[in-house]
């Protein structure tokens, strides 16, 4: 995966609970396998991929045991584990920001799909697509 993708990926995984901000202003534990799958690629990025500008391409985890579960450990410094963990933090946070702004810039799509998976419970690609390429209709204007 590009770096690029990467990052889409984690704004796509803080999407759920970016949604649950905008739609209720509330949060839940419903977005907590995202959040630790986000979590994942964004220290990835940094510790073993070389996608971060301050460490650059140097490897500071290592995957032992990669077939049987990928445990994985630190080889640097405390002080530059504060650091990757300052820069995972970041890098979640932007991604997460991005989402809300893309969400809240499409509110009325957002509350559209909620109502469909409302009344049917599941949606296809296609039913998705279809759904996010609608025109809108105006909002009516007030009467005076």
């Amino acid at each position: 995966m590009s770096r690029d993708e990467i990052v889409n990926k984690i704004a796509t995984l803080t999407g759920g609970r970016a949604a649950e901000q905008v739609a209720f202003n509330s949060i839940t534990t419903g977005a907590s396998n995202d959040i630790e799958q986000a979590t994942k690629l964004a220290r990835a990025m940094i510790t073993r991929y070389g996608m971060n500008d301050d460490f650059g391409m140097v490897a500071m985890e290592t995957v032992t045991s990669q077939y049987l579960g990928g445990d994985t450990s630190l080889s640097c410094s405390p002080e530059t584990q504060a650091r990757i963990d300052a820069e995972v933090v970041k890098l979640i946070k932007e991604q997460y920001e991005k989402a809300v702004k893309i969400l809240t810039d499409n509110r009325r799509k957002l509350d559209e799909l909620a109502q469909y998976l409302y009344e049917k419970e599941t949606i296809t690609g296609d039913e998705f697509m279809e759904i996010l390429e609608r025109k809108e209709l105006p909002e009516a204007e007030p009467q005076a």
